[in-house]
């Protein structure tokens, strides 16, 4: 036990490491929209956790979580040189119930495929535009987001409280 312990307690791969919450790219403009769609879904009872690492090596923008254990997934776009020239978001449909856009009021919101949500945000809240096209995960892939969001969210907190523990920044 103490040896699947210190295993465990091993340094982690950066690459991986759900403590790693920016990696410097996100735009003002984006970390607006990021902040009020997490605002809103906090409002509608979803846990949120933001720059979630997937197993995929992607990380997702806004990850939300309902009481009723749905998964969602917001990809931030904050303009429209920013959806055209990133197209990775076919990657997150894989780990989500449902994958919404995000996106300013003044975007062109035509652009945004008719099989995702659509969530029209600025920093202080966000509106439901258009609800996606409901995909549900199966049941392995559903437990290893759930594990992925907890330990993300236990480290994330942990690090908050005891900026000392160990854990990188």
């Amino acid at each position: 036990m103490i040896g699947q312990f210190q295993k465990e307690m091993s340094v982690p791969n950066v690459e991986q490491d759900p403590l790693i919450v920016v990696d410097g790219r996100q735009s003002e403009a984006a970390a607006a929209l990021q902040r009020g769609v997490c605002r809103t879904l906090r409002a509608y009872g979803h846990s949120v956790i933001t720059e979630l690492p997937l197993s995929n090596g992607r990380r997702a923008d806004v990850v939300g979580l309902s009481a009723a254990g749905d998964i969602m997934i917001v990809e931030i776009k904050s303009c429209l040189t920013d959806y055209r020239t990133d197209g990775k978001w076919h990657e997150y449909l894989d780990y989500c119930d449902r994958l919404y856009f995000a996106v300013s009021a003044d975007f062109p919101s035509e652009v945004i495929p008719e099989h995702a949500g659509l969530i029209l945000a600025d920093r202080y809240g966000a509106e439901l535009v258009r609800e996606p096209k409901e995909d549900r995960l199966n049941a392995a892939r559903r437990k290893a987001m759930m594990l992925c969001f907890a330990r993300a969210a236990a480290l994330r907190l942990q690090h908050q409280l005891d900026p000392g523990c160990g854990l990188r920044s």
